[in-house]
């Protein structure tokens, strides 16, 4: 038994491949990292590929500036990120439904709806846009909407990440431009 636990304490310090008991040589990240770089040309571009087409429209840093500086009461901007997030600054008239600590949001009755978050549940015939902070919880925030009903959905797929790195206003929580409601009353 104590054999056991010493080849055991052994295997789990080395560098030893636990699917076949071999000790293989492992590379320090940087040089994996170097090598990789080494074999890439050309300029690099930053892309956000999406695994699975939302439907949704996509809307850019320049358009959202122009909604948010004339905003419309049938375009309703939609920060998906948590509280805390949203408490660190946030589009200009834009609401907080948290989509990963509510997911359930958008399928509650409005008047559930609005006992949990304190303002009125976005109607089906308005706009939703949705950011976060890089565009991976709006994309599923619009699949969610698209299911639950709505039409007109669109996203920022830049998101906070853009907004700010681009000089977008940010406005905090009691600062004025932050349209109905504000964070989430449930918890």
């Amino acid at each position: 038994m104590a054999t056991f636990f010493r080849t055991a304490t052994t295997l789990a310090s080395s560098s030893v491949c636990r699917a076949c008991l071999r000790t293989q040589p492992i590379r320090p990240a940087s040089q994996r990292i170097s090598s990789i770089q080494q074999r890439a040309s050309g300029p690099s571009i930053s892309v956000r590929w999406h695994s699975v087409p939302s439907g949704s429209k996509a809307y850019t840093f320049e358009q959202m500036k122009q909604y948010t500086d004339s905003p419309s009461p049938s375009r309703i901007i939609i920060d998906v990120r948590e509280p805390s997030e949203y408490a660190q600054g946030h589009l200009p008239h834009a609401i907080n439904i948290p989509i990963k600590s509510q997911p359930d949001a958008l399928f509650l009755p409005a008047d559930e709806f609005e006992d949990r978050f304190g303002f009125s549940k976005p109607s089906a015939d308005e706009e939703v846009v949705f950011y976060c902070k890089s565009g991976v919880r709006s994309s599923a925030a619009a699949q969610l909407a698209t299911q639950v009903g709505y039409k007109d959905v669109a996203e920022y797929r830049g998101s906070w990440l853009d907004w700010t790195r681009k000089g977008g206003q940010e406005v905090r929580p009691g600062e004025g431009g932050s349209g109905k409601g504000g964070s989430s009353g449930g918890s």
